[in-house]
C-alpha cells in the first residue's frame, strides 16, 4: 500500500510562473479541465488544432490557474492515428505555463483499429501515447510536478500493473487526484478490433487494463483515507453512462459497471466528496449518476438547461451516493471551451448544486476560432 510519505513532496510541490504557487500554499486550487480537442472533421480540417496555440494561452492568462487536466481525445474519430499527430499535440501542450495530466482517451489508442482511424493496431498506438506523454514516469506534462505513476508503486503481486504508466495519483489542496485509463465509446474496449473475431490480445487488454485500474482506484482511496484527504477527484475518459446512440438492450455500457461498483463503494465508505471528470459524450454536464433522480444540467448551447434524461437509468443498480458529482467536458464541436474548477477551503461537505459540489465550483470558460483568413 502507498504510504502517506510518498505524497509529501507532491503536496508541498510549488510553481513559479505568475505567483501561482501562493493559490496552492492556501488551500485554493485553480484547474483547467478541458478534453475531446483538438477535433477535426476529417485528417485536412486543422481548424481547432490551429486554435490550440490561442487557447492554451487563454488558460495561461488566467492567473487562477496552476493545474491543466486533459480527460482523453485528442483527435477526433475521423482523424488518423499517428505517432507523428500524437508528438504535435505533445508539442503544443508544452506552451502550457502549468503542470498539464493527460489520461488517453479511445480516438488515441482503443479505436484505431477503425477505418476512418486507419485500421491500425490499437496496442502499437497506446505504446506511442506512453512515448510520448508518459516518457518519464511520475512527472507532469510541460511543467514538472511529481505524481505518482503505476509504473512505480504497482502491486507487487500483480508485476504486470507496471505497463500502467498513463495511471497516476497525487495529493494537492487536500484532495487526492487520480487518473485511470478507461477509455470511451467502446464498452470498455470490448468492441472487436478491425470488426474480425475477438483476438487473444484484445481479451488480455482488457482484463489486464482493467484490473489494474480498479487495483489503482483502491490504492487511491486508501491515500484518501490515510491522509484524510477533504475530497477525491477521479479523471477518465469514459463517459461510463452515455448509450452513444445503442440501444439500451445492447447493453454496450454494460462493461463499465465494475468501475462504477467500485466508484459507488469506495464513495460511500470514503464518506466525504467524490467528484468525477470525464469527457467522451461532448456535452458539457453536471450530475449526479449514481442519485436516481439528482438535478442534472446540461449543455445548451452557452448555456445550461435542465437535462431531459436520468443518467442513472443507463446503470439502474440501486445507488444512492449523494456525496458523488460529476462533470462532463464539452469537447469536439467549436467553440472551444475549458471548465475552470476551483478548489477551495473549508467547505467540504457534499452539497451540490449545478456548479458547485463540497469544496468544488466551476464555471464554462468558452474561446471562440479565430475567423478564417
Amino acid at each position: 500500500m502507498l504510504g502517506a510519505s510518498v505524497f509529501a513532496a507532491t503536496a508541498a510541490q510549488a510553481h513559479s510562473f505568475h505567483d501561482k504557487a501562493s493559490h496552492d500554499a492556501h488551500g485554493v486550487l485553480g484547474i483547467a479541465v478541458f478534453g475531446d480537442s483538438p477535433y477535426g472533421t476529417k485528417d485536412a480540417d486543422t481548424a481547432q488544432f490551429d486554435a490550440t496555440p490561442a487557447f492554451i494561452k487563454t488558460i495561461n492568462d488566467d492567473r487562477d490557474v496552476s493545474l491543466v487536466l486533459h480527460v482523453g481525445d485528442i483527435h477526433s474519430g475521423k482523424q488518423t492515428c499517428s505517432q507523428a499527430y500524437d508528438q504535435s499535440i505533445y508539442d503544443l501542450w508544452t506552451a502550457f505555463q502549468s503542470p498539464v495530466v493527460y489520461t488517453p482517451g479511445d480516438n488515441e489508442w482503443t479505436d484505431c483499429h477503425k477505418s476512418k482511424e486507419g485500421g491500425l493496431d490499437p496496442l502499437a498506438n497506446l505504446g506511442y501515447v506512453r512515448d510520448i506523454f508518459f516518457a518519464t514516469p511520475g512527472n507532469a506534462i510541460a511543467v514538472d510536478k511529481p505524481l505518482i505513476s503505476q509504473a512505480q508503486a504497482y502491486d507487487a503481486n500483480y508485476p504486470t500493473d507496471a505497463e500502467y504508466v498513463e495511471n497516476v495519483m497525487w495529493e494537492q489542496a487536500g484532495v487526492v487526484f487520480v487518473t485511470l485509463n478507461v477509455p470511451g465509446g467502446s464498452n470498455n474496449d470490448e468492441d472487436n478490433w478491425f470488426g474480425l473475431d475477438r483476438t487473444q490480445a484484445q481479451t488480455d487488454e482488457i482484463l489486464k487494463r482493467t484490473s489494474a485500474d480498479l487495483r489503482w482506484l483502491d490504492k487511491a482511496f486508501a491515500l484518501a483515507r490515510t491522509n484524510h484527504a477533504r475530497a477525491v477527484v477521479i479523471q477518465i475518459q469514459a463517459d461510463m453512462w452515455d448509450l452513444d446512440g445503442h440501444d439500451p438492450k445492447d447493453l454496450h455500457i454494460a462493461n463499465y459497471r465494475q468501475f462504477i461498483d467500485s466508484i459507488a463503494l469506495h464513495t460511500t465508505a470514503f464518506g466525504k466528496p467524490v467528484l468525477l471528470l470525464n469527457g467522451d459524450s461532448h456535452g458539457y454536464r453536471s450530475d449526479n449518476p449514481l442519485v436516481k433522480g439528482a438535478p442534472c444540467a446540461a449543455e445548451n448551447g452557452a448555456t445550461e438547461a435542465v437535462c431531459s434524461d436520468d443518467a442513472y437509468d443507463s446503470h439502474p443498480n440501486g445507488y444512492d451516493v449523494k456525496n458523488f458529482h460529476r462533470i462532463v467536458v464539452h469537447g469536439s464541436v467549436a467553440p472551444m471551451e475549458w471548465v475552470k474548477l476551483m478548489v477551495k477551503p473549508g467547505d467540504s461537505d457534499g452539497r451540490a448544486s449545478a456548479s458547485s459540489f463540497g469544496p468544488f465550483s466551476w464555471k464554462r470558460m468558452v474561446q471562440a476560432l479565430p475567423p478564417a483568413p
